[in-house]
């Protein structure tokens, strides 16, 4: 592609990303514990000079946002989805390629749609011919859309930062990607978007050692697939911000109440020392002071200054508001006092919350893993019966096994084994154990033909008798 055309679309689609980073940003920080409590702005710092008698300044974050995006993660992709393409030697070829990291791929496209938005998994072939798959971080990722109501990919930018080992410049790296091609241009640090030049990145001839700026993936569409953490394009954040931000003030604030107030104000009338110095070395030796009296109606002495926490207050307040965080967080509240010995439908309108937020984002995810399923197919010869990929998704939560399983056994005789099993809070491959309910019946068969049940034998006597 023409370089001017490049730089066009830099200049056009960077600005918005840079709101879309900033965002981010935010909420990364929120999942790794360190939220604005930690970083107080400058008014605040002006309000505290002016506060002599405030010393303490305990700053205590609160990590409830990682808790509710770890939370959602572990209940949708404990068990990552599975995909039945129609036949049994195709589903094998496509576990084959998808692999050992293919859970840890989902968790982590859980946490980057919920931190961020949206989550990107890239497909491209290594130096050895061989199909891989990864999850890019979504600040690395600048996506060009269709104006179309269907609002189909027509390419992507991806950029990051990098270091020229001979030179030890640092770079930015333009890698734009469409449905042919990659095309890859740096910008040198503190240089205009003007100054972009290409950047010969791809051994196009390893005889010669010949490189290249451009080179055809041969993917046959733009090898990038978005993941949605849900239809309002919003993270997981937005919602309870504010409620975290108060959460954490309220309970600081508490904090250095207490810690302030262990420091005993001494009010000194008509005191008879030399200095405050020799006040308190009288008291800590002697346990005793000298005051100056005037006569009747004096009123020297020493008293001391307290300060009454509102304490019941502030217990109610974070009480309240924790109640709200996991509400509009959709998520549940791991206070013990709300499990309990609760029964399946009583566990089930606990998690009522959390799976409305699990649907919103399995909806997305689905549309994202039917369009890379499709691309890894194509790519690696696996057919698809019908064009139809059946994909199942398993919820991991708190359950009452012992209810699940007696429904199971009450089911005996009214729905089929194999439906029995699939639903066993037991069984985790409902195929595998079918197989094994299979084996063990054929071999109870093999061992009553080979060892019959012996008849009765008629006795022509009619009697018992000794033989």
């Amino acid at each position: 592609m023409d370089i001017e055309v490049i730089k066009k679309l830099i200049q056009k689609y960077q600005v918005g990303h840079s709101d879309f980073m900033a965002k981010a940003e935010v909420a990364r920080r929120y999942y790794e514990n360190e939220t604005d409590i930690l970083f107080p702005p400058s008014k605040e710092e002006r309000e505290k000079k002016e506060k002599p008698l405030r010393n303490a300044d305990n700053r205590i974050p609160f990590n409830f946002h990682g808790m509710l995006v770890d939370q959602k993660a572990a209940y949708m992709f404990t068990a990552p989805p599975i995909f039945d393409l129609g036949e049994k030697e195709e589903n094998k070829k496509l576990s084959k390629f998808l692999g050992d990291k293919y859970a840890k791929i989902c968790k982590d496209l859980c946490i980057e749609a919920s931190n961020c938005t949206v989550g990107w998994l890239h497909v491209w072939k290594d130096g050895k011919g061989v199909w891989k798959y990864a999850v890019v971080p979504a600040e690395q990722v600048i996506p060009i859309w269709t104006k179309s109501l269907e609002k189909e990919l027509l390419g992507v930018f991806r950029y990051y930062q990098d270091i020229d080992e001979e030179t030890g410049d640092a770079y930015t790296i333009y890698e734009y990607w469409n449905e042919t091609e990659c095309a890859a241009y740096r910008l040198k640090a503190g240089d205009e978007i003007g100054q972009l030049m290409p950047h010969q990145m791809f051994l196009v001839d390893p005889s010669l050692c010949e490189y290249s700026n451009t080179y055809r993936h041969g993917v046959g569409e733009v090898p990038f697939f978005p993941f949605f953490n849900n239809n309002k394009d919003t993270n997981d954040l937005k919602n309870i911000k504010p409620l975290i931000d108060t959460y954490c003030k309220v309970f600081s604030g508490f904090v250095n109440d207490l810690e302030d107030i262990q420091e005993v104000i001494f009010i000194l009338t008509n005191y008879g020392g030399a200095d405050l110095g020799q006040f308190l070395r009288d008291l800590k030796d002697y346990k005793a002071i000298q005051i100056d009296n005037d006569g009747d109606g004096d009123h020297s002495g020493v008293s001391t200054l307290t300060i009454e926490l509102p304490v019941e207050a502030r217990e109610k307040l974070l009480d309240i508001t924790r109640k709200c965080i996991f509400e509009q967080g959709m998520g549940i509240d791991p206070d013990p006092q709300n499990f309990g010995n609760s029964s399946g439908v009583a566990l089930q309108f606990l998690y009522s919350l959390i799976e409305q937020k699990a649907g919103l984002q399995e909806t997305e995810f689905k549309t994202g893993f039917g369009s890379f399923i499709r691309c890894i197919c194509r790519l690696c010869d696996i057919s698809i019966k019908d064009d139809t990929i059946v994909q199942t998704w398993t919820r991991t939560s708190v359950k009452n096994d012992q209810e699940l399983a007696q429904i199971a056994s009450q089911s005996k005789g009214v729905i089929s084994d194999e439906t029995i099993v699939d639903h066993h809070p037991w069984v985790e491959d409902p195929e595998k154990e079918m197989e094994m309910i299979q084996k063990e019946e054929s071999e109870v068969e093999e061992i009553s033909q080979m060892f019959p049940k012996n008849e009765p034998i008629d006795d022509p006597d009619g009697g018992g008798g000794d033989d």
